[in-house]
């Protein structure tokens, strides 16, 4: 199968060379799509320059502004030619090393839908606010939608293409996570949960979300499950 690699990218010149070395490293059939989200840094000097020596193993789009992370992933979306989608930070908190057990599920026919879990793996914890959040979207996810998920805002979200793009999804920032858990959950679909390594990073390296964008997690599950 054929692995579409969505990568939004904002302001991250620091990581996204070595981000994209990675995922090319990755032994399976694949393509890379980078968006960069009207970065301010280097980060589009850096991917032109990639592009440039690597073309022909990654593709990149540049939004002429910022328009928040779900405005980048479905501007991705429009891109993608694989049978499997998954969205990858341009941070160095996710290895891409563990797509290869990620996407076994979706290949054996045994999962639409796979997340990998920082839960469930022997990871450090991120700050204490960030971790009880986090906890507390799952519990909350599997509250209201009657799931059994340990680690809902994991950004390694795994989907059958053909799954994926039929979802009507409306997210411009971080609200992808919980909308497109709540509308595959709303299909009864069951999502597949394996651990995954994890190495947080902090607000001074540059980690992007805030206290606000949990309050619009914890709305967006609420608002489309009524």
């Amino acid at each position: 199968m054929k692995l579409s690699i969505i990568v939004p990218v904002y302001n991250e010149s620091a990581t996204i060379e070595v981000v994209i070395e990675r995922l090319l490293s990755i032994p399976l059939e694949k393509e890379i799509i980078v968006i960069d989200d009207g970065s301010t840094d280097n980060t589009r000097q850096v991917l032109k320059r990639i592009l440039n020596e690597k073309k022909n193993y990654i593709k990149a789009i540049f939004q002429p502004e910022n328009q928040g992370k779900g405005s980048a992933i479905r501007r991705g979306l429009l891109e993608t030619t694989g049978d499997v989608i998954v969205i990858q930070d341009a941070d160095l908190e996710y290895d891409p090393a563990d797509f290869i057990n990620l996407i076994k599920p979706i290949e054996e026919g045994k999962a639409d839908v796979v997340y990998g879990s920082r839960v469930l793996g022997k990871n450090p914890k991120s700050s204490l606010s960030f971790y009880l959040g986090g906890r507390f979207l799952s519990f909350l996810t599997n509250l209201l939608y009657g799931t059994s998920i340990t680690d809902e805002p994991t950004c390694y979200k795994m989907f059958r293409a053909d799954l994926l793009k039929s979802i009507d999804l409306r997210c411009r920032g971080f609200e992808f996570c919980p909308e497109i858990t709540a509308k595959i959950a709303r299909k009864k679909i069951k999502i597949f949960e394996l651990p995954i390594s994890y190495k947080p990073r902090t607000r001074r390296e540059g980690k992007k979300i805030r206290w606000k964008d949990g309050l619009i997690a914890i709305w967006t599950l609420i608002k489309y499950r009524f």
